[in-house]
């Protein structure tokens, strides 16, 4: 009898049910390589990686087609809950079998693919992927890893212990950039480095705003319910499919969501940063009424700046810290840039202070350079570490060659051993920010306080909460919609 995937609670108790199925036939599943066969000069099928993918319209689309572009991939089921994002990734690859819901594709074809590329809303990240590595299916999932930390902290322990190939999609990693800027430091061009600045122009999506009042038709094309997933049930409204998603706590992690990765993965990379100590921000407010403020539960505030302090590592002296700037906010331009000088790439950038100079790059960490600019052609350093073939846009066959290899085969750019501590110090960023903006009654009833835009929220890594400021805990693991879990 078919199983019912229309309903989320119907469905829920299945995913034990493939995941003890495919431990029992992954043993004795294999495609007989060509050149077996007979034949020379055709990749054996055995050794193409199988891809099932979860949200293959927008960025997905551009994902799988770079999977396909390495040679080595086979893309031979798509998931997509809204058929017109998923129209043209299905007229791209006719023989791959599309589905609607990942669980149903996941207990029904578990046994006839390799890996999985998600690249669904943020806030079901965490679910497939988790499902797909108790599968022991390698996986590519869209940045940021995870909604929360909880789920963060909880996929990188996961892939450790089911021994799979993980990438995460912040390409920079692959990039010669990082590298470059790496081979400085390490050479000691710049010094030691104590501060960070990172910054963009996002969000270009609307944000600081109040969940719309009127809904809307769902299109006959999406299933709402399967796109809310995790998030708690609301009445569809315009314009939240596709796009405008990373505007809503629910859903989305804001600007640092979107580039907080491709950011951070420079200064993580070079220091050695993992888990954060403390942190604190301040926000941008939106005028509702003369004499008050407003604030927007449902959505992140317009602008904002996040201030986190990382340990000393190997490779600092003493403590970092990091300053995250969103909205257009920007750090004071080096006193090394000329007037007239790019000051990163003008929406957004990254800029490492230390004690004998200083060095700056554009998102993804391109372009790095000197400063001042005429360091560039003073300066020669030896290249020690290897780049990735095709730079950025290698990301995505690095990932396909190391899963066809194996787990512990190749190195990865962003396997979630890198991807988690980074992944969790954006979202340690964002609990700042949803704290600075948490509005406390006033005793008298006039109005609001916001305690948590005048604290610095000391962390305790090891189980995963603020020491001084309870009230944000609640953002460390969101509680999930009934009939979904994490499996964990």
């Amino acid at each position: 009898m078919e199983k019912d995937f229309t309903n989320q609670e119907k469905s829920a108790p299945t995913r034990r049910d493939f995941i003890k199925a495919a431990a029992v036939t992954a043993a004795s599943f294999m495609i007989v390589p060509r050149h077996v066969l007979g034949g020379k000069g055709f990749l054996a099928p055995s050794d193409k990686l199988v891809i099932a993918a979860v949200g293959v319209g927008g960025k997905g689309r551009s994902d799988i087609d770079s999977f396909y572009k390495s040679g080595k991939a086979d893309i031979a089921y798509l998931c997509d809950v809204d058929d017109r994002q998923a129209a043209t990734s299905v007229t791209n690859f006719p023989k791959a079998k599309y589905y609607k819901d990942w669980r149903e594709m996941f207990d029904k074809e578990a046994k006839k693919f390799d890996a999985v590329s998600v690249s669904t809303p943020d806030h079901t990240h965490a679910v497939v992927t988790m499902a797909a590595m108790q599968l022991g299916k390698h996986v590519y999932v869209q940045k940021p890893m995870a909604h929360d930390i909880y789920e963060a902290r909880k996929l990188t322990e996961a892939a450790k212990r089911y021994k799979v190939v993980t990438q995460m999609g912040n390409q920079g990693a692959s990039g010669d950039g990082v590298r470059q800027l790496h081979e400085w430091f390490n050479a000691g061009i710049i010094g030691d480095v104590e501060s960070v600045y990172l910054w963009t122009n996002r969000p270009i999506w609307p944000q600081g705003v109040p969940w719309p009042s009127t809904t809307a038709p769902v299109p006959k094309e999406l299933n709402w319910d399967l796109w809310l997933g995790t998030a708690p049930y609301k009445e569809y409204v315009d314009k939240v499919v596709p796009r405008s998603w990373r505007g809503w706590w629910d859903y989305g992690t804001g600007a640092l969501g979107d580039l907080g990765c491709h950011l951070m993965e420079a200064p993580f990379r070079i220091l050695d940063l993992k888990y954060a100590s403390d942190v604190q921000a301040s926000v941008g407010s939106v005028f509702v009424d003369w004499g008050k403020r407003g604030t927007f539960q449902d959505s992140p505030p317009p602008s904002s700046h996040a201030t986190l302090t990382f340990p000393k590592t190997s490779k600092t002296k003493g403590p970092i810290t990091m300053h995250w700037m969103d909205g257009g906010i920007k750090p004071e331009r080096p006193e090394e840039l000329g007037p007239n000088e790019l000051f990163g790439d003008g929406n957004s950038g990254i800029l490492f202070v230390g004690t004998k100079g200083k060095m700056m790059a554009s998102e993804y960490a391109a372009n790095p350079r000197l400063l001042p600019l005429t360091r560039m052609q003073e300066v020669q350093v030896k290249q020690t570490y290897a780049r990735v073939p095709g730079s950025a846009d290698g990301h995505y066959a690095q990932w396909v060659e190391g899963a066809i290899a194996g787990y512990g085969k190749k190195e990865m750019s962003s396997p979630f051993e890198m991807a988690g501590p980074l992944t969790e110090a954006i979202l340690m960023a964002n609990l700042a920010i949803r704290g600075a903006d948490l509005p406390k009654p006033r005793a008298n009833g006039n109005g609001f306080d916001y305690p948590g835009s005048n604290l610095k929220m000391l962390w305790d890594n090891q189980n995963m909460r603020v020491t001084n400021f309870d009230d944000v805990n609640q953002f460390v693991k969101r509680n999930y919609r009934q009939g979904w879990s994490l499996g964990v």
